[in-house]
């Protein structure tokens, strides 16, 4: 695979990581057991049987986890840093090309910071959802990422260059309504003389 693509690749799986740290280690292990993708040499793990099934145990167990009231929240915290090492440790798999520096190098800033923004993005509506509906809305917003994070690794994998798109619009739509907030919650409010 061309190396750009590569990249593409990796950051767009990292960045699904970011909604569910093994969903997209599950969509690549199915992809490259199937042999529709290659892998750095050293994750070849990845495309054992056996990984699969330890990816799709533990697929379950994460989206299942969800839906536990209050304990999506806590869970949040958790896998804020495992979704920051699954996003580096996908792009590093895919590189195929590259030198250990470069790919490392590359893993950790693109693939790591990727699924770092989407999952802060997570981390935020899931606390305005808690916030707001007294958890009652966590669901949705668990079913939305689950979804979110399924779709993503499959365009990722189809389309490397969607998915990044997608995710840079997403990011953008995003910071545009946390900045309307702010500015909203900062400007003072008009007192009317009696």
């Amino acid at each position: 695979m061309d190396g750009w693509l590569s990249l593409l690749l990796g950051v767009g799986l990292s960045a699904a990581c970011g909604f569910r740290v093994f969903v997209p280690l599950l969509v690549m292990s199915l992809a490259s057991v199937d042999g529709h993708l290659a892998l750095a040499p050293g994750f070849e793990w990845i495309a054992t049987p056996e990984a699969c099934g330890v990816f799709a145990v533990a697929t379950v167990c994460e989206v299942l986890s969800y839906y536990i009231p209050w304990w999506d929240n806590l869970l949040d915290s958790l896998s804020s840093p495992a979704a920051v090492a699954a996003g580096t440790i996908t792009t590093a798999s895919v590189l195929t090309d590259t030198s250990p520096f470069l790919q490392w190098t590359l893993a950790i800033i693109a693939g790591g910071g990727a699924a770092g923004m989407v999952q802060t993005g997570t981390v935020l509506v899931r606390g305005a959802s808690s916030l707001t509906t007294g958890g009652l809305g966590n669901p949705i917003v668990a079913t939305v990422e689950a979804v979110a994070s399924t779709v993503t690794s499959i365009v990722a994998l189809i389309a490397p260059l969607v998915a990044i798109i997608a995710m840079v619009a997403l990011i953008l739509v995003a910071a545009k309504k946390l900045r309307r907030k702010r500015s909203a919650a900062i400007r003072p409010k008009r007192r009317i003389p009696l």
